[in-house]
């Protein structure tokens, strides 16, 4: 029975895959970059560029989903190494969860320290506005209290621990880093820090879960990263996730407003230039085990 849960995301698996990547590019990637809706461009702004389509990397998923492309590019951003994934996978594509999350260990076995991600979210506390970016500084994981958790199942010990510790998930330093490049950058007064929540989608929240979401104390709601950064934190990576506020959610009856996928992307393609300069202004300021100190 356990056998048929890890089917195609053993330790093997993942390590045939990395093999051959590594066999295919001469870039050895120390930062991973997961692009989320609308945010391929990041993996654009990459120099010396090796591209692979999701479909011929072996053991690899597909994406499915309009705004998110499909590849794996591998190149260097202002000289430091780099892999990003222009297109991601979600619960509501119909993929098991241990897949959507299996390029985290692929990341990892490829020589990746430091993961970023971006998402797409609909901002839930009142002060944010479209456009803003929020740094996630915690999480809240609805489908891990149902049960459906990338970890569930043998725990595979050569990537991580059986019960991996949570609460410091989102890597303090690179928040801070976060904020002071913000801050260089002018980017203060769309900046934000905050919780983030994930549901499996794709229908998007009733105003009654909006008003649930935000009582708990979550500040934005997408369909994603939660379940990357748990396997990238169960493996030892270093994490950091910004979400781009595409609308707000609907939080009352009267309002004539509707969530829908088009204006994602819209708001998407008018931040994507500063977030992309964040980041990549992030990377250069990383330090990995001192190389670049």
């Amino acid at each position: 029975r356990f056998r048929d849960l890890n089917a195609g995301y053993s330790y093997e698996d993942c390590q045939a895959t990395a093999d051959w990547l590594l066999s295919q590019t001469a870039v050895r990637p120390l930062v991973g970059i997961v692009c989320g809706s609308g945010l391929g461009g990041l993996a654009d702004a990459l120099k010396d560029q090796v591209a692979f389509n999701y479909r011929d990397i072996p053991n690899f998923p597909q994406s499915t989903v309009h705004g998110h492309a499909g590849r794996l590019v591998f190149g260097t951003l202002k000289g430091r190494p780099c892999v990003c994934m222009q297109g991601r996978f979600h619960l509501y594509e119909g993929y098991p969860i241990q897949k959507i999350t299996m390029p985290m260990r692929i990341f990892k076995l490829l020589g990746v320290e430091t993961v970023i991600l971006t998402n797409a979210a609909g901002g839930l506390n009142q002060d944010y506005k479209v456009g803003d970016i929020m740094i996630i500084k915690d999480h809240l994981n609805m489908p891990g209290f149902a049960g459906n958790n990338p970890l569930a199942g043998p725990n595979e010990e050569r990537f991580g621990v059986r019960f991996p510790c949570m609460s410091d998930a989102y890597d303090r330093e690179l928040q801070q880093l976060a904020l002071d490049v913000g801050l260089e950058l002018g980017f203060s007064d769309f900046l934000r820090e905050g919780v983030y929540c994930v549901l499996g989608g794709p229908s998007f929240e009733t105003i009654a879960e909006c008003r649930m979401l935000h009582k708990l104390g979550a500040d934005a709601v997408g369909m994603s990263t939660v379940h990357e950064v748990i396997v990238a934190r169960h493996c030892g990576m270093r994490v950091f996730a910004l979400s781009l506020i595409t609308n707000k959610a609907v939080m009352d009856y009267d309002s004539e407003e509707k969530a829908n996928h088009e204006e994602v992307l819209q708001t998407g393609k008018q931040r994507a230039e500063q977030l992309e300069r964040l980041v990549s202004t992030i990377i250069t300021r990383l330090e990995h085990n001192n190389n670049f100190a």
